[in-house]
């Protein structure tokens, strides 16, 4: 097996090549930062074929899996249901890392209790944060200053993430560019007609309908895409516990609004959703769930909603169903 090592955003170790226009990198960059540029190697693949590569999240999984076609294996370490804020790795899930080709995982600390072992594996092998290349101006920041890691949810961030994962391929794997670079084309090209998809199904909902709550703040990039009002009870990261202050602050927004549904997530406890309606009934207004939307983790392998761009589908029909 050979090993690279990737030029990525620890700052201990590397820049981002590429930023300079020269491809000479500009000096340390903070981790969990997004920063643009491109990916890059410093030595590339010379074993057989598939690259071995193991991602963490299904999204992550099927941007690789799409791009990388039968030139890659792709095992993923999260599967259906699984929160990446609260998940941490098991000795089997550093076994597999350390046996892999290439490691790539979403970053902007969505996987924030894995960072010590990003940062390990990192010293030995090619270790991509797919969403850390994508540039600073495209990516929100909640009001304390963190930045919000849940950009596939504006497929069109996610169509350029699945050119970082390109780019990533193509260096460390250049022999099999050509193919990297067509499949990556082609899946764009799908995930372009997607994006068209969400924006002119979410308008058909009346303006002041388009109201969308669930139980943690994963879907502002979705708001910001399609011009949806969003609200979560919880923050960005599913650890930030929700206070009765928010929940209370949350009935009073729906009773005021004469909000009729609300969305549970397949990742998330639907412990403040039942909150939420408990606390506006007590109030004579009845809110109801609309349906369960996917957020930080995808449907379950062989379905639909397996998919990246089934996953998308089914939440924007949905909440489409519920709201319009």
């Amino acid at each position: 097996m050979v090993r690279g090592l990737v030029l990525w955003t620890l700052p201990i170790f590397f820049g981002v090549a590429g930023c300079d226009g020269k491809g000479t990198p500009p000096g340390p960059v903070q981790e969990g930062h997004p920063h643009g540029g491109a990916p890059t190697v410093e030595r590339t693949y010379s074993g057989s074929y598939p690259i071995n590569v193991v991602c963490t999240t299904g999204m992550v999984a099927d941007l690789v899996r799409n791009v990388g076609g039968d030139r890659v294996k792709v095992t993923q370490i999260m599967g259906e249901g699984v929160d990446p804020h609260l998940y941490k790795a098991s000795p089997g899930d550093v076994n597999l890392l350390s046996g892999a080709d290439a490691i790539f995982y979403s970053g902007l600390h969505l996987e924030g209790k894995m960072a010590d072992v990003f940062v390990r594996m990192a010293r030995k092998k090619p270790t991509f944060a797919v969403t850390e290349y994508i540039p600073e101006d495209r990516v929100l920041e909640n009001p304390e200053g963190a930045f919000d890691p849940h950009l596939w949810f504006d497929v069109s961030l996610w169509r350029e993430a699945a050119g970082v994962v390109r780019d990533a391929l193509k260096a460390f794997d250049p022999p099999q560019a050509a193919d990297y670079q067509a499949r990556a084309d082609a899946y764009q090209a799908e995930l372009a007609k997607l994006h068209e998809y969400a924006r002119t199904q979410l308008a058909t909902i009346p303006k002041d309908r388009r109201v969308m709550v669930t139980a943690h703040d994963a879907f502002r990039y979705f708001g910001r895409a399609y011009d949806v009002e969003v609200k979560g009870i919880q923050g960005i990261s599913t650890e930030s516990e929700a206070g009765v202050k928010e929940v209370n602050a949350l009935v009073n927004f729906l009773v005021e609004r004469k909000v009729k549904a609300v969305f549970v997530e397949s990742s998330v406890s639907d412990k403040n959703i039942r909150a939420l309606l408990e606390g506006c009934k007590a109030r004579g207004h009845t809110v109801v769930i609309g349906g369960e939307l996917f957020s930080d983790a995808m449907g379950k392998d062989g379905t639909p909603e397996g998919s990246y761009v089934g996953m998308v589908r089914h939440n924007v029909d949905t909440i489409v169903k519920a709201l319009k």
